[in-house]
């Protein structure tokens, strides 16, 4: 397998995993074997239960993975977890996920929810088509300019969704920050580069200035 950068998440919580070979080196030469040598930025390390979904090394795991604009990889699918909300949360944060033990798991779980997505739409162009239906039949006219307001909802759809993933990172890059200023590090120009040689992309994936530091900063 090859990617840009990878962020790799392990967890463990029994001892009957450890017996059972789930356990915690296991999943790192798993996860080392799919590589086939190459290297992540950071991996976090989680023992808890799979039932939980408020796990904090996952969600820094995950925002490792926004920072770093990177793939999260894991040792076995069921490291992440059995309920399909929580995968579908992972889809939401904007991450991308493989699973070493099935490499196309991803792929499966983006054709299922695309499967479900078009479901709803062919249920919702039903009802609509029914309530247009009764409303000709009860004598309302119909025509002219239709779609205007469903327009004007999907950009302030749109725009709240990436307002979000906008928050989301700022918080990812609040620690770094303040990292690099304990450090010393306080000018523009030299968080810029400490950001690019720490190999974090600024918001469209490019390099830093000092002129994209100081909008974060303001």
């Amino acid at each position: 397998m090859r990617a840009d950068k990878l962020v790799a998440y392990y967890r463990v919580s029994t001892a009957r995993q450890e017996a059972s070979g789930l356990g915690l080196d296991a999943q790192r030469q798993a996860v080392v074997a799919f590589l086939g040598g190459q290297a992540v930025v950071a991996e976090f390390t989680e023992t808890e239960s799979g039932k939980r979904s408020d796990r904090p090394e996952l969600a820094r795991a995950i925002g490792a993975c926004r920072l770093y604009g990177a793939r999260l990889v894991i040792a076995k699918l069921d490291r992440l977890s059995r309920d399909a909300h929580f995968l579908l949360g992972l889809e939401k944060a904007g991450v991308d996920f493989v699973a070493a033990d099935m490499p196309h798991a991803n792929r499966l779980t983006v054709g299922i929810m695309a499967l479900v997505a078009e479901e709803e739409r062919r249920m919702i162009s039903a009802r609509t088509k029914a309530a247009l239906a009764a409303a000709k039949a009860r004598g309302t006219v119909l025509g002219g300019f239709r779609g205007h307001t469903i327009t004007v909802a999907a950009g302030e759809a749109g725009r709240r969704s990436q307002a979000t993933r906008a928050g989301a990172r700022m918080a990812d890059l609040v620690p770094v920050l303040a990292e690099l200023r304990a450090a010393g590090t306080t000018s523009l120009g030299g968080i810029a580069a400490a950001l690019n040689a720490r190999g974090i992309p600024a918001a469209r994936g490019g390099a830093w200035t000092a002129t994209q530091v100081r909008r974060i900063q303001q």
